[in-house]
């Protein structure tokens, strides 16, 4: 999966058609049953979504790692959730996803096919051992 070379960071846009948009994961670190786990810059969450109004057919978000980064990120006890807000921001909907222990360089989740009750915005939140990493969303219109 290489999603980040494809799109422009920080692109999002409504869902019309289908969007995907890219934004970077910051440099952070964090402790492993002990074991302090650095991961570098040059990893990006990318967010990819399919449909019509509010009806979502396909979506998707991973997590690639350019560079040094891509050869020394491993991300631990990480998950993959979407969001779903109406357009005064407020979350009226969390598909959270599984927690994975094992540590895995290319994070990647889809969610199944379903039809919105709401305009609004739908994101992809990325966490790390419990803390929150990286959003990247798409407005959802008319």
């Amino acid at each position: 999966m290489v999603f980040a070379a494809a799109v422009g960071l920080g692109a999002s846009g409504p869902a019309h058609a289908s969007a995907t948009g890219t934004t970077a994961v910051g440099t952070f670190s964090y402790d492993l049953h002990g074991v302090g786990v650095k991961v570098p810059v040059g990893c990006f969450l990318t967010h990819s979504i399919k449909g019509s109004g509010k009806r979502i057919t396909s979506q998707l978000a991973g997590v690639d790692c350019v560079g040094i980064a891509a050869t020394f990120s491993r991300f631990c006890n990480w998950r993959i959730d979407f969001t779903y807000a109406d357009m005064s921001n407020r979350i009226y909907r969390t598909s959270r996803g599984a927690t994975h222990s094992e540590c895995k360089g290319d994070p990647l989740r889809h969610n199944a096919p379903q039809t919105l009750p709401k305009y609004g915005k739908a994101c992809a939140r990325f966490y790390v051992n419990g803390a929150l990493r990286a959003t990247q969303c798409h407005f959802i219109t008319k």
